[in-house]
């Protein structure tokens, strides 16, 4: 079987829609084109010489990394300049470079869920809403014949989805009128006579980031050769949609014990925690993935402990003033966990594609 860089792409794409990636983010395909055809594929968290020389040992011409590849805009093809010479050393030799980022980090199942699961959390749930993951309700006019059939294709396409439920939609019976003019090829009525037609208002919610699909989906499904829709913006954000996580520990234990738990689980090789004071009881905790010290303030007054990266001192001092565990077990170790999930889903997807985890080392290691 042969396969390309919007194979791959797509895959990812389904999983993590680039419309929940952060405004200021830079997403996407960085390197490669999209009819590229795929020898295999190496996942990382960063693009570094090392997952480049160790990406080319496995055999891989295409590379799916967390961290984006390029960031700055690069203004001159200056070879003495490290990460010019990267992007121009990944291009000179054929690889595509695919970005799944902050879209990763608020995905079911993305870097988030990985960590939550590395934990042994249970009963997860998002941390914070998504405002990338908004929802839009679509309303479109049908008639009662083809309903069943049209609601079948929404929800196929992405629609129609609340919590565990599918196929979520609302109808109402009414009476549609038209007029077709000359050149119309109506599918019920006359040409110059006015129609009227007993159809039924079908309503669901849609996920901004699949509105397209949904839309493509509702025009192949519908008889009309017009179809009458509205979509109609919402606040409403996918519950299932989130930056971090939180969850409980089967069994509660102290902070030191935590800490000392997240250091195992995370194989981290330095963890920092700033101890609220003695006799601290953990069961309620939340993590997020990466850079995450600047949501101290934001934490739930139910959390016990925080686990993240990049906690600045500040954070620290916010963190005891609020009696908060805090464990900084590192930007690379709070993410290094998704990477074996990418792979199993591209397997899983992409029959007989090779796909490599490059674990690079981090660089606070020493």
């Amino acid at each position: 079987m042969t396969w390309r860089v919007s194979d791959v792409k797509r895959v990812m794409d389904e999983w993590a829609p680039p419309a929940w990636a952060a405004a200021w983010d830079r997403v996407g395909l960085h390197a490669g084109r999209p009819d590229q055809e795929v020898a295999g594929v190496a996942v990382c968290l960063s693009v570094t010489p090392g997952v480049v020389v160790g990406a080319r040992a496995a055999g891989a011409n295409m590379i799916v990394t967390h961290h984006p590849l390029i960031w700055d805009p690069i203004r001159a093809l200056r070879t003495d300049d490290p990460q010019v010479r990267l992007c121009l050393d990944v291009a000179a030799g054929g690889m595509a470079c695919l970005s799944a980022h902050t879209n990763l980090d608020v995905a079911p199942g993305g870097v988030n869920d990985a960590l939550a699961k590395a934990l042994g959390l249970e009963k997860t749930k998002p941390l914070f809403a998504a405002d990338e993951a908004r929802q839009v309700k679509l309303v479109v006019y049908v008639p009662e014949s083809h309903l069943a059939r049209l609601r079948d294709a929404v929800s196929a396409a992405g629609a129609g989805g609340v919590g565990a439920y599918t196929q979520c939609s609302f109808s109402v019976p009414g009476v549609g009128t038209f007029l077709p003019g000359e050149g119309a090829q109506p599918y019920c009525g006359e040409v110059g006579k006015l129609h009227e037609e007993p159809e039924r208002r079908f309503e669901t919610l849609v996920p901004k980031a699949c509105l397209g699909a949904v839309l493509r989906a509702m025009c192949q499904a519908h008889p009309y050769e017009e179809v009458a829709y509205d979509v109609i913006a919402l606040e409403n954000t996918d519950p299932a949609v989130g930056l971090g996580r939180v969850g409980e520990l089967p069994e509660p234990m102290d902070g030191a014990a935590f800490a000392e738990h997240v250091r195992k689980r995370l194989a981290s090789a330095s963890i920092r925690a700033v101890h609220p004071g003695t006799g601290r009881t953990v069961r309620r905790v939340a993590v997020l993935g990466g850079s995450g010290g600047d949501q101290v303030a934001r934490m739930p007054l139910d959390v016990d402990a925080y686990v993240t990266g990049d906690v600045k001192y500040h954070d620290a001092l916010t963190a005891q003033a609020r009696n908060l565990l805090v464990v900084d077990a590192g930007h690379h170790g709070t993410e290094i966990p998704v990477l074996p999930e990418v792979a199993r889903r591209l397997v899983a997807a992409l029959e007989g594609l090779p796909v490599t985890v490059i674990g690079e080392d981090d660089p606070f290691g020493v």
